[in-house]
């Protein structure tokens, strides 16, 4: 069974482009991440990137879910771990 899914990208009919207003930026970044990590993209992307480049991704990501989910959310949302505590 999948455990992750990009269901907001395919169903999104609005505008995509930042500035506009808070829910379009929203929006827009939420369709971008999941545009981003399609295997596809995200594999031909990470390949060429440079040690640099992957890395500032990496701290970004971490940056962002220490910042905005506590312990729980981190492990039920983002790994999907059901069985932590």
């Amino acid at each position: 069974m999948k455990k992750y899914n990009h269901d907001f990208v395919e169903g999104y009919d609005g505008f995509l482009g930042f500035g506009w207003d808070r829910e379009t930026d929203e929006n827009t970044v939420i369709c971008y991440l999941q545009m981003f990590s399609d295997d596809e993209v995200a594999a031909r992307m990470t390949k060429r990137m440079t040690d640099d480049e992957l890395a500032e991704v990496h701290h970004l990501i971490n940056r962002l879910l220490k910042n905005y989910f506590d312990e729980s959310e981190y492990h039920g949302l983002f790994l999907k771990d059901d069985t932590h505590q």
